[in-house]
């Protein structure tokens, strides 16, 4: 069954994607909750006729995510932390701090866009992967002190 995206799905794909799914998967779940129309062929017309409409201003979003991804090239931060003798965080460091460290660099960044490869669980450097576009992501440095 194929099924077109209304929003972005994690691990599935991105808004007005064609994605092929399990039937069960697309009728029970994504089209009930308002994720996916089914792909006919009305709605792949209505699709390819809206993403045309669209593209100048996804050109846009695209040229302002490299220059913010530009800037962010040479940023490193610093997140502060409670932590133990042996180094180990009181919690863990997450998206909302990394987003608030950046946003005091000047640069407004979701906190829901942000990942981590490793879970910052002890005080050291770590990289956060930031998705400012479907095809524009930056990976920024940044080291946890103790506090």
């Amino acid at each position: 069954m194929e099924v077109i995206l209304k929003q972005d799905v994690k691990h599935l794909g991105d808004k007005d994607d064609v994605v092929k799914v399990k039937p069960g998967y697309g009728r029970n779940y994504l089209i009930p909750k308002g994720y996916a129309i089914q792909a006919t062929e009305s709605a792949r017309k209505v699709l390819a006729e809206n993403l045309k409409q669209a593209q100048f201003k996804q050109e846009k979003i695209r040229k302002d995510a490299d220059a913010i991804a530009a800037r962010l090239d040479g940023v490193k931060l610093t997140i502060g932390a409670k932590a133990g003798e042996t180094g180990k965080i009181f919690g863990a460091i997450n998206t909302i701090q990394v987003a608030d460290a950046l946003k005091k660099e000047g640069f407004e960044v979701d906190r829901r866009r942000i990942t981590f490869e490793t879970e910052p669980k002890f005080v050291g450097e770590y990289v956060a992967n930031v998705n400012l576009h479907k095809e524009v992501k930056v990976q920024v440095p940044f080291e946890v002190v103790a506090e």
